[in-house]
């Protein structure tokens, strides 16, 4: 594999080829006897295990860099900490869903351009989407500079609103370096490229515990210089990427060089950047949505320590899960690329069957552990016992993302994002945020007696319940059209898609003389 002695260089596609196109031979032979689907179910199985691991571990180290800043935070003081904290949901997080979403682009045209063998074309979308993600990061930090109204817009005091303010102008830096690693980690992560990137991280991981224990207890920057420190860690993790892009063996096809062939068909790009935005941007921003409106509740302290304490854990769960949709979407991409249809379903198949298992099992040790886990944020009574009465809640929200998220890696693989745009539109906004909202404030679930502090956790369940719905609708919806899904006729559009590609680029994807 990557990063180990003479197989680094060599592409995980040219493992794996061989037995791809094998395997899709013997999928088309109907009906496939069952020891021979186990014997190719456990093949692909390894495939994406292959992958999904270093992923899981790229995304659960890089939440934990946020994660450690803020818990330096927290040794700085209550009003610190709680505009670290307001910052990471209210600023950070809707900046993250649109950096996140605008770079399953590249999962998407490089993950097929890779399984096409089209490989100089994924250097020049790589730094395509470089140039617009970095552009797009510069128009938001304005609103980092400047997000003080905002926090006063949803409910923070004038305290907590300047320290949100002044901590997130210290992340400005770090929302710049975001913009160029999310594209660099996709265009690696379609060659099968992860392990090194996951040594990587760990390794600012560890250097950026360090520098923020220096920044914090040794020289005593302040909240200010916490956040600085980690965007310089987050600087630091660019640096190291895009070295290896630029001198890694195992990039020497895919990166030729800077080109000016990036700035054409930047319009075609970013058409679908943007809807890949929206779709994953829609998702981010739904959770903390609800996680805000708890801040408009009666004894809103103990509302949102509770729900942020649930929320926590559902995004550990949700960090691995994310990891596995990576792979999936790079399994997805790959073979719809080189023209296995069949392969591709199969991939689909396994890794929804692997995360459903996985689910299952947090779902059972979130319920079997609920009461140690309530108490490892907080040592308040009230808030333990708001967790509790949350924690079925947390177990169903844990086992929808054994489905929903990998859906959502199928759906970058195979380029649906406009469909899931407007799915999730429907889902979460259309139909979730309302539902929540009436469950919560206005029906007898909610904050009609929500003086008493009973019913304050039977609010905050109202709201959950419409979360729940949401992602429910949103996750039948996936089903209904990956079911459905006529995966000869994805090849066929990933084909045109590379076609249209290459028009963009003069032709830069043809480059074997098979291709020609």
């Amino acid at each position: 594999m990557e990063g180990d002695g003479d197989a680094a260089t060599a592409p995980l596609l040219d493992f794996i080829d061989d037995q791809s196109a094998a395997s899709e031979e013997l999928l088309r032979r109907e009906p496939v006897p069952f020891d021979v689907l186990s014997r190719l179910a456990l093949w692909e199985a390894g495939n994406l295990w292959r992958i999904s691991w270093a992923s899981i571990l790229i995304t659960l180290f890089s939440f934990t860099l946020s994660l450690v800043t803020q818990m330096f935070v927290g040794h700085l003081g209550e009003l610190e900490l709680a505009g670290a904290s307001i910052t990471n949901i209210g600023i950070q997080g809707l900046a993250y869903g649109i950096m996140l979403g605008m770079s399953t682009a590249v999962q998407t045209v490089c993950g097929q351009a890779y399984g096409a063998r089209r490989y100089r074309a994924m250097g020049v979308v790589c730094q395509r989407a470089l140039v617009l993600q970095f552009v797009t990061a510069v128009a938001i930090a304005f609103f980092y500079w400047y997000s003080g109204p905002f926090l006063r817009l949803i409910g923070q005091t004038e305290d907590v609103a300047v320290a949100g303010q002044l901590y997130a102008r210290g992340l400005v830096p770090q929302l710049l370096a975001f913009a160029l690693f999310c594209p660099m980690q996709r265009f690696l992560q379609a060659q099968n490229i992860v392990n090194p990137v996951a040594y990587m991280v760990l390794a600012v991981l560890v250097f950026h515990i360090f520098i923020s224990w220096l920044a914090v207890f040794v020289l005593s920057f302040g909240l200010l210089g916490a956040a600085l420190t980690l965007s310089f860690s987050w600087w630091v993790l660019v640096a190291l990427t895009w070295a290896y892009i630029i001198w890694s063996p195992a990039c020497k096809e895919t990166w030729t060089g800077l080109s000016m062939l990036a700035f054409r068909g930047l319009l075609g790009y970013a058409k679908l950047a943007f809807a890949s935005a929206v779709m994953l941007a829609l998702e981010v921003w739904y959770v903390q949505g609800f996680v805000l409106l708890t801040g408009f509740l009666p004894n809103s302290e103990i509302a949102l320590d509770s729900l942020s304490i649930c929320i926590n854990y559902w995004n550990w769960d949700f960090q691995i899960m994310l990891g596995l949709s990576y792979a999936a979407s790079i399994r997805v991409g790959n073979e719809l690329g080189a023209g296995h249809p069949k392969v591709a379903r199969l991939s689909v198949m396994v890794v929804v069957t692997a995360s459903i298992a996985f689910s299952i099992l947090a779902t059972i040790v979130v319920m079997a552990l609920r009461y140690p886990l309530s108490t490892l944020y907080t040592s308040s009574t009230t808030v333990i016992e708001a967790v509790i009465a949350l924690m079925p809640l947390l177990a169903i929200s844990i086992f929808l993302n054994g489905i929903q998220p990998i859906l959502s890696g199928v759906a970058v693989g195979s380029g649906w994002q406009v469909i899931v745009a407007y799915v999730n539109v429907g889902a979460y906004y259309i139909i979730g945020l309302p539902i929540g909202c009436i469950l919560g404030f206005k029906t007898s679930l909610g904050a009609a007696r929500s003086d008493d502090q009973l019913h304050l956790f039977v609010v905050i369940q109202g709201i959950w319940w419409g979360l729940i719905i949401g992602v429910a609708v949103q996750t039948v919806a996936l089903i209904v059209i990956t079911a459905r899904t006529n995966w000869d006729s994805e090849v066929e559009k990933a084909i045109e898609r590379l076609r249209r590609t290459a028009a963009d680029e003069g032709g830069v994807l043809v480059v074997d003389d098979d291709d020609v």
